[in-house]
């Protein structure tokens, strides 16, 4: 790491301040960890990296998926999928006994309803690009696309939903498998 002490003149008025130029600098990586870029994995082609060291621009890559989902890191503990969900189209009322949900909108615009059980949705908020979206375990919820475009987002499952190397191409897709 570079630090100039006088780079910046109020460095020491700035606690834990350390200036880090902008400037692309690589090191050999002994330890085989992989960057997404390096990955050669196409515009919108994803596969499970999971159980190894991953780095990836997850904005860039969820704007890229085309998948209705793809399981992008499946870890002991948690898991993190790309979704695009159509025009008009959503998850799909759902609920997960044991497994707390974060989702993060990085295109288009819907609305989220969660709930108790089936028949009773109580919360509903629309959201959009750069909302995040917290589901307890235990609470029905559904992610429906307002918008004209399709939804893009990525979701976070602890402890992890479905297998290693899911995708599904379409919620057709999706849905046959969890039956």
């Amino acid at each position: 790491m570079y630090y100039y002490s006088n780079y910046y003149p109020y460095h020491n008025q700035v606690p834990n301040y350390h200036y880090v130029p902008q400037q692309s600098v690589y090191w050999p990586n002994p330890y085989g960890y992989r960057h997404a870029a390096e990955m050669g994995t196409g515009q919108g082609q994803f596969k499970d990296y999971g159980r190894n060291p991953f780095v990836i621009n997850i904005e860039d890559a969820t704007k890229q998926n085309q998948t209705f989902r793809t399981a992008l890191w499946t870890g002991e503990n948690l898991q993190v999928t790309l979704m695009s969900i159509g025009v008009g189209e959503d998850i799909g009322l759902e609920v997960h006994p044991d497994v707390d949900q974060f989702l993060r909108i990085e295109q288009g615009q819907g609305i989220v309803q969660m709930g108790d059980s089936e028949g009773n949705l109580t919360y509903e908020q629309a959201v959009s690009d750069d909302y995040a979206i917290m589901v307890p375990a235990g609470k029905w919820h559904n992610l429906t696309n307002t918008g004209n475009v399709p939804l893009k987002l990525y979701t976070i499952y602890a402890p992890p939903e479905h297998p290693f190397g899911t995708v599904h191409q379409t919620k057709a897709e999706a849905m046959a498998a969890e039956e």
